[in-house]
Parts: structure tokens; C-alpha cells; sequence
């Protein structure tokens, strides 16, 4: 009975740990979404906070990158970014 439920405690811990992760980055993106929205942030550190793969260094073309990648999280609403 005790290795049952050791076994069944240590599957647990593994399940619910990925879906932390994903819930915690889920709220970092729209966090940074937002402030980037309220212009709290450039589109620059937007994309440095969110870690994303971004070679240019042009100001609007950063904002077209950023805009993109944030209408993804808000597919449902009509909002302009």
C-alpha cells in the first residue's frame, strides 16, 4: 500500500507541474502583451521579455513582429495593438 501511493504522489507531481509552467508563461506573454498595449514597454523589450527570436533592429518593424505575436493570445477579441 505505502509504494502505491508513493508511486501515485510522484505521478501527480509530475502532471501538475508542466501545466504550472505553461499557465505561468501563459500569464507572463499577456502580461507583456498589455503593458506593451499601454505602451508601458517598447515593441523592443517587449520582445526581449518574452525572449523571442527578433534579428532586426528597426523600431517599426518590431512593432509589426510584437503585434503579430500578441494577436495570437487574443484571437477571439477585435483588438488593435
Amino acid at each position: 500500500m505505502n509504494m502505491k501511493c508513493l508511486l501515485l504522489s510522484t505521478l501527480l507531481l509530475c502532471l501538475i507541474s508542466p501545466s504550472k509552467a505553461v499557465t505561468t508563461r501563459m500569464f507572463k506573454v499577456l502580461d507583456t502583451c498589455a503593458r506593451y498595449r499601454l505602451r508601458e514597454k517598447t515593441a523592443l523589450v517587449a520582445i526581449k521579455d518574452l525572449k523571442l527570436k527578433y534579428e532586426g533592429k528597426d523600431e517599426s518593424e518590431a512593432e509589426l513582429f510584437i503585434k503579430l505575436y500578441c494577436s495570437v493570445f487574443t484571437p477571439n477579441q477585435n483588438v488593435d495593438f
